[in-house]
């Protein structure tokens, strides 16, 4: 590792590049790619220099705004205006054609149903405790010693329930 590598890193240029790589997604293993150096290192840096650790945060924190605010939309519908361009020939006052350009011709808005598996994914992450799938029982043995206490027609009784 050349001596001193890290300072090109520390300038604003460097910290700039580095929120910009975060911020197109990329993986702290490309980062380190891009940078000419190991992960390991890029590891010991963002360790080391806090310049480079809070610019990599800044950018993927934007990337994932970006990301939380597109699943919104998609799980909430949306609507968006379709745009048909076409080439349309200009006459001169003689009615020939003597150019053309791209004109607008039609705005259709469109509408996107809400998406519900991007629902069903933004409640399990956002309330979890209502939404996962898994839930925890707390079961303390209490029923067990309730039954194993039944005299035979108090079971066929309790059974009866549940048919």
């Amino acid at each position: 590792m050349a001596k001193g590598k890290y300072e090109e890193w520390l300038t604003l240029d460097g910290l700039t590049r580095l929120e910009a790589y975060a911020r197109d997604g990329l993986i702290d293993e490309q980062i380190s790619h891009n940078m000419g150096i190991t992960a390991k290192t890029l590891y010991e840096w963002k360790n080391k220099y806090s310049e480079i650790c809070d610019a990599l945060k800044k950018g993927k924190e934007v990337v994932d705004i970006e990301v939380e605010n597109k699943l919104r939309q998609r799980a909430m519908g949306y609507s968006y205006d379709e745009i048909t361009k076409e080439k349309v020939y200009i006459k001169d006052e003689n009615g020939k054609n003597c150019r053309s350009e791209i004109q607008v011709t039609k705005i259709v808005t469109k509408e996107v149903a809400p998406d519900v598996t991007a629902q069903i994914f933004w409640l399990k992450n956002r309330k979890p405790r209502e939404w996962r799938d898994k839930t925890d029982i707390d079961y303390t043995g209490t029923l067990i010693t309730k039954v194993e206490r039944m005299t035979e027609n108090e079971l066929q009784d309790e059974l009866k329930k549940y048919e």
